[in-house]
């Protein structure tokens, strides 16, 4: 994923916890807030220790920024997004990853129609 679409900072990160709205699904959570300016769309990727070790965390949170990459010119703009790591996502796939992935911007109603490429 490309650092112009990071979040980043900690008071982006509190701001979007605290006031967004979630979305559950057994390998990721989705935490999804409008943010200020209406072309930027923004994500940022954690891991928890509950998700399990370093080397799991770090895992976790390679596979879900490579499943995002593909995705993100499918998904609407204006909005800054946070993917939290569930334990079972360290022994999935990515192409497990990505259908979770799907499944929660479906969800969200920020999925625009998928290219066929």
């Amino acid at each position: 994923m490309q650092r112009r679409f990071r979040l980043s900072r900690a008071e982006d990160f509190k701001r979007v916890r605290q006031t967004g709205k979630s979305f559950a699904h057994p390998l990721v959570v989705l935490v999804i807030k409008a943010n200020e300016s209406k072309d930027k769309l923004r994500v940022g990727v954690t891991a928890g220790k509950t998700t399990g070790t370093a080397v799991d965390r770090n895992r976790a949170k390679r596979l879900l920024r490579e499943a995002m990459r593909p995705l993100i010119p499918n998904i609407a703009s204006g909005f800054d997004l946070i993917l939290i790591a569930r334990p079972k996502l360290v022994t999935s796939t990515l192409t497990e990853t990505r259908s979770a992935l799907i499944n929660l911007f479906q969800r969200a109603n920020i999925l625009l129609p998928l290219n066929e490429s």
